[in-house]
């Protein structure tokens, strides 16, 4: 583990967190609204620092990232813990550890069911793979900005070592923290989720702070943007307008936008996304944007 960055200590041994917009209030022995930063003693740690739950040689497509060099690979890592609660989660069972490990102690948690790999392991590993046309590291799989003094440790080596930094994320993170890791990115994809407020509060969260980060991000780094098209939630020609005028106000028409299918997963059950609204979505954003994509179909 190791302390935290972005906190500061109250009254009664608490500690307030300031990485997220969360910006959750901890008593000693708990943990935060991601499961993995603690307050042990009046200060607060980064309990999987150097753990990692999954590592991969990805194609740079499956980020996704369609105009970030192409063809080549990327060395991809992830932890445990995620600072939303999607009920359609894929990869549930490392981004919400409290329900696949129901009643197990974080600490052990990371013990029993990680790995460790401290950064220059993991940029050694990005060099090994050079040969297979890998061109960096990924943060992915869960929420990377819940791991954040691990990824910006490892993103400072691999910034040295001449190789690229990518996270794959929801954007959910406050503008201080935000803006001390731009630097070291080279591309990210931003996860937004819909774009009503109504629905980030169904997800525990805001709209605002990730549309934000992503306004941010497009300053400093290469962005694409990904939305899952969820059927009776946020699948609304209304809905896709709002998202698709953003990107195109905001971002640019020349920002790359992925349209993912829905699948049953975690806690949801709804039928996969059928086809023609995608097909819909694609439409509407074609209309504004240079470059849209469909994504698991």
């Amino acid at each position: 583990m190791k302390e935290a960055m972005f906190y500061e200590k109250r009254k009664n041994g608490k500690v307030k967190c300031r990485l997220c917009p969360q910006l959750c209030l901890i008593e000693p022995g708990d943990t935060g609204y991601c499961f993995i930063r603690k307050n042990i003693d009046g200060a607060l740690y980064a309990i999987e620092y150097g753990r990692v739950s999954s590592s991969y040689l990805d194609p740079i497509e499956k980020k996704p990232l369609y105009h970030f060099h192409p063809g080549s690979t990327i060395f991809s890592i992830g932890g445990l813990g995620c600072n939303l609660r999607c009920p359609w989660c894929q990869n549930w069972n490392i981004a919400q550890p409290r329900d696949s490990f129901p009643g197990i102690d974080i600490e052990d948690v990371t013990r029993q069911f990680t790995g460790r790999m401290m950064p220059n392991k993991v940029v050694d590993l990005a060099k090994k793979y050079i040969p297979n046309r890998c061109i960096g590291v990924a943060y992915t799989y869960n929420e990377p900005f819940t791991w954040y003094e691990y990824v910006k440790e490892i993103a400072v080596l691999i910034k040295e070592a001449g190789m690229y930094n990518v996270m794959v994320t929801n954007g959910y993170v406050m503008e201080e923290p935000l803006r001390e890791i731009l630097p070291l990115i080279d591309a990210m994809n931003i996860d937004i989720k819909g774009f009503r407020e109504s629905f980030y509060h169904e997800l525990g969260g805001h709209l605002r702070p990730a549309v934000k980060a992503a306004e941010l991000s497009k300053e400093y780094c290469h962005i694409e943007i990904t939305n899952l098209v969820i059927p009776g939630l946020n699948d609304s020609e209304e809905d896709l307008e709002k998202l698709v005028d953003w990107v195109a106000k905001a971002l640019g028409k020349d920002t790359p936008v992925h349209f993912t299918r829905y699948f049953p997963s975690y806690r949801m059950a709804t039928e996969p996304t059928p086809l023609e609204t995608l097909r819909l979505a694609e439409r509407i954003a074609k209309e504004k944007l240079d470059f849209v994509y469909l994504g698991n179909v």
